[in-house]
């Protein structure tokens, strides 16, 4: 069985577990703070705060940046359901933005036109949220120029793009945004089983998260009310939740950051070798921009007969997967008043989609009975 991705474990990542869970602290312990430095160095950011997923760090991104009752978050149909459900629980309004056909991220043309007709009415987004859809980044110096101009915030949701390059700098740097964040589920670049964290290179913003992150309490001394020396007093100075990350989680990203040039390297591979087998065919390729370097988290094809063609890759025991049935079509935000055609090129794009295996451990065979099937069944 063939599965569309998978995570790669070795002996060294399994070690590093080990050694934590023979320590005296598996929880919150050094590990969490070294890989937070590390996570830092990689992508010349300043701060960077682990959770226990990727959606814990977009939802306090959220509050960091002030999202509430009031306020509207705009962010992509084409993503999983968290990138639009962490709004909600900010008991803020959420609407969406139209895909481009070709990257299948947030269309900045779209955002622009969209943004004019906010301004009349008086209900420009307080955040943006950008998704790097399958690990390419979005045009993110003019949603950048949009921001400075309409007044919103940006957060990059990056789950996918971890490792990926955007005009020459790394995504995670923060060039173009007030935060980025990060996944590390085991389908994702590097893993820490779950896990995610929020990047950003503003210290009020980064102290915003720790207290979000870890119940609104500090052992801080310059954030505490009332000074003192007593080393067993902690501070709670604002609501909070219970989304750390833990050193045992902590040692296997550290240990999976050491590998993910390899990991991005062998990616590169696999996608370059579907480019050219599959060019001719009669099927969609995903476009990569010149001026970006994908993370590559997913490789999606468009078909014109999905269901035939999904179905006869899983016969062949090639587990492909779809990304994503567009956020607004789900039932939940159908009774939430959005409605079918609203952002007809994420429609049109899932209506086609089909994500072909791309992973560490996808060796030549295995990949050469994917291209087999489509080769014979999208002549």
């Amino acid at each position: 069985m063939i599965p569309y991705s998978k995570q790669s474990i070795n002996d060294d990542d399994i070690n590093e577990v080990i050694k934590v869970l023979k320590s005296e602290m598996i929880t919150q312990g050094p590990l969490v703070e070294r890989f937070e430095k590390n996570i830092c160095s990689y992508t010349s950011s300043n701060y960077s705060v682990l959770t226990n997923s990727a959606t814990s760090a977009l939802h306090i991104s959220c509050l960091a940046l002030g999202l509430s009752e009031g306020d509207i978050l705009w962010t992509s149909p084409n993503s999983y359901v968290a990138s639009a459900n962490v709004g909600l629980l900010c008991n803020a309004e959420v609407d969406f933005v139209d895909i481009d056909t070709e990257t299948y991220n947030m269309c900045s043309t779209a955002l622009s036109m969209k943004l004019k007709d906010a301004e009349k009415s008086g209900k420009l987004p307080k955040i943006v949220m950008p998704v790097h859809f399958a690990g390419q980044s979005c045009d993110m110096i003019n949603i950048k120029k949009l921001s400075e101009k309409y007044g919103f915030k940006i957060i990059e949701d990056a789950s996918h793009a971890i490792g990926g390059i955007y005009k020459n700098t790394k995504i995670g740097s923060c060039k173009f945004s007030d935060i980025t964040v990060f996944s590390f589920h085991p389908v994702k670049i590097i893993t820490t089983a779950e896990g995610g964290c929020a990047i950003t290179n503003d210290e009020n913003i980064y102290e915003k998260l720790k207290l979000l992150s870890s119940h609104g309490v500090t052992r801080n001394p310059k954030n505490m009310v009332k000074k003192t020396l007593d080393k067993w007093v902690y501070d709670q100075i604002s609501i909070g939740f219970n989304y750390r990350m833990s050193d045992l989680n902590a040692a296997l990203g550290l240990s999976q950051l050491l590998r993910i040039e390899s990991f991005i390297n062998k990616r590169n591979k696999i996608a370059n070798k579907y480019f050219q087998q599959l060019k001719n065919l009669d099927l969609k390729l995903p476009k990569q921009e010149d001026y970006n370097s994908s993370a590559l988290h997913l490789f999606p094809i468009q078909v014109k007969n999905r269901k035939k063609i999904y179905n006869l890759l899983h016969r062949n025991d090639i587990k492909v997967n779809v990304h994503y049935r567009p956020i607004h079509t789900q039932p939940f935000w159908q009774n939430r008043g959005f409605k079918f055609g609203l952002f007809p090129n994420s429609e049109l794009y899932y209506s086609k989609a089909i994500s072909l295996p791309i992973f560490y451990d996808l060796n030549d065979e295995m990949q050469d009975s994917v291209i087999n099937v489509l080769q014979k069944s999208c002549l």
